[in-house]
C-alpha cells in the first residue's frame, strides 16, 4: 500500500517539527518536505507532489495558499490546522476547496484522521464545523429555486447539471462558465445531495430518463 505524501507548512519551526515527528511515527505517511512561508508552501506542494498539505492557518497568506493549491487542479489536498470554529471562516475555506479542518483544540490523532480522510477524498471536521457546512447547503436550496423530480436546484446548479450530462469534468465546467474550480465542486456536491444520489454518473442517468417529471426545470424570478 502506498504511503500518503505529506507536506507541512507553518511559520513556526517548533510547530513544524512537532507535526513532522507525528508523521514519522506512522508508516502510512511519507514526509516530503516543509515550508515556512505561503509562497514556499504553494511551490513545494506542487514541486514535491504532496498528496496532502498540512497548513497552519495562523501563517500569513495561509488562505491564499489553499486557494492556489485548489486552483492548480492537481491531486493535492489541503488540511487546515488551528482553525477557529467561526462560521464565516469555515465557509470561506470550504469555498476554496480545503479538504479537512483541525481546530485549535485538536489532537495529533485528529491530524492523522484528517490526513487520511483527505487522501480518500473525504472531509474531516468537528461537529460544529460540519454544522456550519450543512447550514450553508440548506441555505443554497432557498436561492433561486427550480424544481426537479428529487430536489430543488438553483439556476446555476441546473446549468452545471446540464454540463455534467454532456460529460464535462469539473475543470472543463470551470473554464466554460468562468468560475473557480472549488466553486464548481461545491455546486456538484450540492446537486448530488439534493438529488439524493452519490455519484455524478447517477445524475447523468437521471437526466436521460424519459419520464418528464425527472427533467430539471428552473423557475426564473
Amino acid at each position: 500500500m502506498l504511503s500518503i505524501r505529506v507536506l507541512v507548512a507553518s511559520h513556526i519551526r517548533l510547530y513544524r517539527e512537532g507535526l513532522e515527528r507525528v508523521l514519522r511515527e506512522s508508516p502510512e505517511f511519507t514526509l516530503v518536505g516543509n515550508a515556512c512561508s505561503a509562497a514556499e508552501a504553494v511551490e513545494q506542494t506542487h514541486k514535491l507532489g504532496a498528496d496532502v498539505a498540512l497548513l497552519d492557518m495562523a501563517m500569513s497568506g495561509a488562505f491564499s495558499v489553499a486557494k492556489e493549491v485548489a486552483r492548480g487542479g492537481g491531486p493535492s489536498k489541503v488540511v487546515a490546522l488551528g482553525m477557529p470554529e467561526d462560521e464565516t471562516q469555515v465557509l470561506s475555506c470550504a469555498q476554496v476547496g480545503i479538504a479537512g479542518y483541525v481546530t485549535r483544540d485538536g489532537s495529533a490523532e485528529d491530524v492523522v484522521a484528517a490526513i487520511k480522510a483527505a487522501a480518500r477524498g473525504e472531509v474531516h471536521c468537528s461537529p460544529k464545523i460540519a454544522g456550519s457546512l450543512f447550514r450553508r447547503i440548506a441555505a443554497l436550496s432557498t436561492e433561486r429555486p427550480g424544481r426537479t423530480g428529487n430536489g430543488v436546484l438553483t439556476a446555476r446548479e441546473a446549468q452545471i447539471l446540464k454540463l455534467v450530462q454532456e460529460g464535462m469534468s469539473n475543470k472543463m465546467i470551470s473554464r466554460t462558465l468562468g468560475i473557480e474550480l472549488p466553486t464548481v465542486k461545491n455546486h456538484v456536491h450540492s446537486i448530488l445531495v439534493k438529488l439524493g444520489i452519490h455519484r455524478r454518473a447517477e445524475a447523468m442517468s437521471l437526466l436521460y430518463r424519459p419520464d418528464s417529471e425527472n427533467d430539471p426545470a428552473v423557475k426564473e424570478h
